[in-house]
């Protein structure tokens, strides 16, 4: 996987586990759907999934920031396949 797709995908992930673990919105929508005795539980899984998804989007960062430092440019997939 390269790291424009850990990058977004770790963004993504983030923001979505940010709006979930910040704001009362998984709560809402748990409580909607009658599960209102797991929301104690909750901050054991958003939590952790939290962690994660920073650590995969810093370690997207790190990875493109180490590409780029060794002068490798971006190169797409199909034409590595259309050199080879």
């Amino acid at each position: 996987m390269d790291d424009k797709k850990l990058l977004k995908a770790g963004i993504i992930g983030t923001g979505f586990m940010s709006l979930c673990c910040f704001t009362p919105f998984l709560v809402l929508i748990v409580a909607g759907v009658g599960l209102s005795a797991i929301i104690g539980y909750l901050d054991y899984v958003l939590f952790p999934a939290l962690g994660v998804f920073i650590l995969l989007t810093a370690y997207a960062l790190w990875k493109r920031h180490q590409r780029l430092k060794s002068g490798e440019s971006c190169v797409c997939a199909a034409e590595d396949k259309g050199h080879a």
